[in-house]
């Protein structure tokens, strides 16, 4: 049983309400401001979140819409993930920077490079939330691969079929290859030498000679190494093929459960997906996503959710929690004693459910939370050790 758990902050838009950009205190005409994500991150870095996930996608509709046209009625546009983190990292101090990358268009080099950059950036604090397929709209929008792989819904299960599974191979091709190339500088390749004029050390640069089914690197990085050697891989996880996935790839799985009972059984599925398929030497952490609207009172909270759900209902197959700072609490306690090691609360309505979270829940949940002990880096602080490069690993036990 897991005594204490770590909290992320899943952030989208408005919130994650479809409808959340009506309410009155929502900011919609600053949504792709700077200020407003510096407002948000600041807030969760001060209230001692671990990390925030910023939500991406390639298309101006919804992933998956098979709409047309996309909605009116919901937020359109949005700032890039990965840009967005970099520029939030010298103003944020202690949380973790994870934005969501799709795998099928982004060239794996430029995804990888952008990553070390961003964890150049905040001195260690950098992840990604890997997003296996595409929609239709997406692959018009590259004008390529029109029949590409697609990938899986973000709620909702379906049954395998092949696309499904080539999404998710070529998602675990993206993620060999931000590895691989986060590790072809050594930490010491760079030695400044003004005597000899090397500026480095060209035998501690290595190409990464990857060639698989999707697309093949060969060569090194063009960033050197960085602070966290490696990224934070993150996935989220509905169903066994993305289950296998992040047992194969992830540091990092969110899962769905519908409630702290259903938990044991998707704990046991990505246990035994871990065993069968799994080489990373740190253990695979499980977060679950919660989506939270938090008000003073239950009988505020269920007026502002009905508000919401007449405007544009929400379909998701994450738990739901509608109440006060305390039902989200116990909440946090139920599946911090089914076993898991995190909670990513998504909040309904942004600013609104950040600030309750930050200024009520988490105060009141201390003793469910694991600390900052003032690791130096996001994996660290969550328990995973800083990776030397392979190239290092490799002469050593040479």
């Amino acid at each position: 049983m897991t005594d204490r758990v770590h909290v992320a902050v899943a952030l989208d838009g408005a919130g994650w309400h479809p409808a959340a950009w009506r309410e009155h205190s929502a900011r919609p005409a600053a949504l792709t401001t700077a200020a407003y994500w510096r407002d948000l991150v600041r807030a969760a870095d001060e209230a001692g979140v671990a990390f925030v996930t910023i939500e991406d996608a390639l298309a101006l509709g919804e992933r998956f819409d098979t709409a047309p046209e996309p909605r009116t009625d919901r937020v359109r546009g949005r700032l890039d993930a990965v840009l967005l983190a970099s520029f939030l990292a010298p103003l944020t101090t202690r949380v973790g920077l994870v934005p969501t990358v799709t795998t099928t268009h982004p060239e794996p080099f430029h995804v990888a490079t952008g990553l070390q950059t961003l964890d150049h950036a905040s001195l260690g604090r950098a992840g990604v939330r890997l997003v296996a397929g595409s929609t239709p709209a997406e692959r018009a929008n590259f004008g390529r691969r029109a029949d590409g792989p697609t990938g899986l819904p973000e709620s909702g299960h379906v049954e395998e079929d092949p696309q499904l599974v080539a999404a998710f191979r070529e998602a675990g091709e993206v993620a060999q290859a931000i590895r691989g190339l986060a590790d072809s500088w050594e930490d010491d390749a760079i030695i400044r030498d003004l005597e000899s004029g090397r500026f480095v050390d060209r035998d501690r640069i290595h190409n990464l000679d990857f060639s698989g089914e999707f697309f093949s690197i060969t060569g090194a990085s063009i960033v050197p190494r960085s602070p966290q050697g490696q990224p934070l891989v993150t996935a989220l996880a509905h169903q066994s093929i993305p289950y296998r996935f992040a047992a194969e790839h992830a540091d990092v799985v969110f899962v769905t459960p519908a409630d702290p009972a259903g938990t044991g059984a998707i704990l046991a599925e990505l246990a035994e997906a871990v065993a069968q398929v799994r080489t990373e030497p740190e253990p695979l952490r499980v977060f679950v996503d919660l989506i939270v609207l938090v008000e003073d009172t239950a009988d505020a909270a269920r007026e502002a959710w009905d508000r919401l759900e007449a405007r544009a209902p929400l379909v998701t197959d994450a738990r739901i929690v509608v109440g006060t700072p305390d039902d989200v609490v116990a909440e946090i306690r139920a599946f911090a004693e089914a076993g898991v090691d995190g909670i990513r609360l998504r909040p309904a309505r942004l600013p609104a459910d950040l600030t309750a979270i930050a200024e009520e829940v988490l105060p009141r949940a201390s003793a469910l939370l694991v600390g900052d002990d003032g690791a130096p880096t996001l994996r660290e602080r969550l328990g995973l050790p800083r990776r030397a490069s392979r190239h290092t690993r490799s002469e050593v036990s040479a």
